[in-house]
């Protein structure tokens, strides 16, 4: 199945992919690889019931678009997939549009309709992500113990919070290294990194590559 459906995506080259994880002889991970090997330019998005870390730490590394647990909310795949749709309207050339600052890339594997704290910590994150905040600030913030927050975030996204402010800062980093112009200092301090060598600890421990290294692939 998988190695129909990637003859099919080269053939056809959609603008969105959508994959399972577990298939027969080739799983959603290793055909993105491939693909991409074969020069496919489409955005993927992975389904999976695997709530791994590793899992969507080498999906992030291959590129992929969203990484989504099941079971499944219909709105999930809606926002991700209209996400992807607006990114690649962002993307094109505009003669007012500056270099920075890049779209915010999402993880959206979070019903946010299922729990109004998780989806505010959400909405914090995405408006002070280039601050020091922590899940002690965010609590704060919402009027909840740090405790419940953490357990709520767990529970709805697969994620700590920690690990969820990482991806978003890390995903936003990658975009903005795509401009070859700006430096690795700059992009760490508006990702709200103020120690360079330290984010590029955390951009390799996610990515597999430096900042540098990537930028240069770009």
């Amino acid at each position: 199945m998988a190695k129909r459906a990637k003859a099919l995506a080269l053939h056809q080259s959609p603008d969105i992919i959508i994959t399972d994880m577990k298939m027969p002889r080739m799983d959603g991970l290793e055909m993105v690889h491939a693909l991409k090997n074969a020069g496919c330019k489409s955005s993927f998005i992975i389904l999976t019931a695997y709530n791994d870390f590793k899992y969507a730490q080498n999906a992030l590394r291959l590129g992929v678009a969203d990484y989504l647990l099941k079971p499944l909310q219909s709105e999930e795949l809606e926002l991700s997939i209209q996400n992807i749709l607006n990114s690649l309207q962002d993307s094109k050339p505009s003669r007012n549009e500056s270099d920075l600052p890049m779209p915010v890339p999402s993880l959206t594997n979070v019903s946010h309709s299922l729990n109004k704290y998780v989806s505010e910590a959400i909405t914090f994150i995405s408006n002070h992500y280039n601050e020091d905040i922590t899940i002690s600030t965010v609590a704060r913030s919402l009027g909840i113990s740090e405790g419940h927050l953490s357990r709520l975030f767990k529970k709805k996204t697969s994620y700590t919070f920690t690990n969820y402010l990482i991806f978003y800062r890390i995903k936003l980093a990658m975009k903005l290294l795509e401009n070859h112009r700006v430096k690795i200092y700059e992009v760490a301090d508006q990702v709200g990194y103020t120690d360079t060598t330290y984010f590029s600890s955390q951009f390799k421990k996610v990515v597999g590559i430096s900042p540098s290294e990537y930028q240069a692939k770009c």
